[in-house]
């Protein structure tokens, strides 16, 4: 894939009232709620209050739309993650803690995207090969986390893997929890995850994070 998403996105059509980012947030609400089946141009058009032929000021095809969602899916789901794993931290708690913040934070994590995708993935090959590259790509960087924190190399790699497939396991089986149960398990996590204790100020700046909004 192409990193499509992130490329400059083209001015709204002369006259119109959307954007190429309007489509691309209208096909994914699309996904998630009905599935890839659900993703189609007069069904947006609809949604949107807008004419059919007004998608392709935007896109080439319905393929075109299907390429850049899954790049959106890279760009809003995949990037931040690696970007969290790979920010600088004097302990490997604080590493993971980085990590966290995309558990908690829809903005840097889309859970229901990510199942949607997922289930795409089902029904083609080509989706699936996307979604095992972006896998691969975010326990790499988790791996290479903790190897920066002195763990042997195979270590990393499984804890990067228990922490990570944890967490999409998580999403897959729709445990619904209150936030203030799941902060109450933030520091058994870090314990199991990086087999160290964690202080009360490393717990400390995650809850703030969490006050502050998140990202």
């Amino acid at each position: 894939m192409t990193n499509k998403a992130s490329a400059p996105l083209p001015p709204a059509e002369p006259g119109s009232r959307t954007t190429k980012l309007d489509w691309l947030r209208a096909a994914v609400a699309a996904l998630v709620a009905d599935g890839i089946e659900g993703v189609k141009v007069q069904t947006i058009a609809q949604k949107l209050g807008v004419s059919r032929s007004s998608f392709y000021w935007f896109f080439k095809s319905r393929q075109d739309l299907l390429d850049h969602l899954l790049d959106y899916w890279l760009d809003t789901n995949t990037a931040p993650l690696i970007a969290r794993a790979e920010r600088p931290a004097d302990s490997a708690c604080r590493s993971v803690l980085s990590i966290f913040e995309c558990w908690v934070d829809e903005a840097l994590f889309d859970p229901k995207l990510d199942i949607a995708v997922r289930d795409w993935a089902r029904r083609s090959q080509a989706v699936r090969k996307v979604v095992d590259l972006a896998d691969e790509r975010r326990v790499t960087a988790i791996a290479a986390m903790f190897e920066r924190h002195g763990y042997p190399r195979e270590e990393a790699f499984i804890r990067a893997r228990v922490l990570y497939f944890m967490q999409i396991g998580y999403y897959s089986l729709g445990i619904n929890e209150p936030m203030e149960t799941r902060m109450s398990y933030v520091a058994a996590y870090l314990r199991c995850f990086t087999g160290l204790e964690p202080t009360e100020e490393e717990i400390g700046d995650f809850h703030a994070f969490l006050k502050g909004g998140g990202a």
